[in-house]
Order: structure tokens, then C-alpha cells, then sequence
């Protein structure tokens, strides 16, 4: 059975989307969709929020966890 996904990476993944959405409407509202200039606006909508939640949340969970102390008494 897989360990499950601690808080901290949940949260970390959550800021993360909610920073990608505000980076995409700064690329919308700037009309400048360079970076992802070949992929229909739609789909740079899409991805843009995904690839830092995706990396956060590999990060956040390859990290070790903090030790916890006191648990088993």
C-alpha cells in the first residue's frame, strides 16, 4: 500500500496551481505567449498551472519528511 500524501504537500501543490493560474492570466492579459507560442491559447491556459503544481508535488514528496517525535507512546 502507498504511503499516503502528506498536508505540506498538498498545500505546496495548491499554492503552486494557484500561482501558475495568476502567472497564465499575466500572460493572457499581456497578450505575450512566447514561451508557449506554438500551443493554442487554450492549451497554454492549461498547461501553465499544471507543470509547476506537477513539479512542486515531485518535489514535496521525494522530499524527507520532517521526524515525528512523541507518536508512539
Amino acid at each position: 500500500m502507498a504511503a499516503p500524501v502528506e498536508t505540506k504537500v498538498k498545500a505546496a501543490s495548491a499554492a503552486s496551481f494557484l500561482v501558475g493560474i495568476v502567472i497564465a492570466l499575466l500572460n493572457a492579459i499581456a497578450a505575450d505567449s512566447s514561451l508557449l507560442g506554438p500551443l493554442p491559447a487554450w492549451a497554454q491556459a492549461v498547461i501553465l498551472p499544471l507543470i509547476p503544481t506537477a513539479l512542486t508535488f515531485l518535489a514535496g514528496y521525494q522530499a524527507k519528511p520532517a521526524p515525528r517525535t512523541g507518536l508512539l507512546r
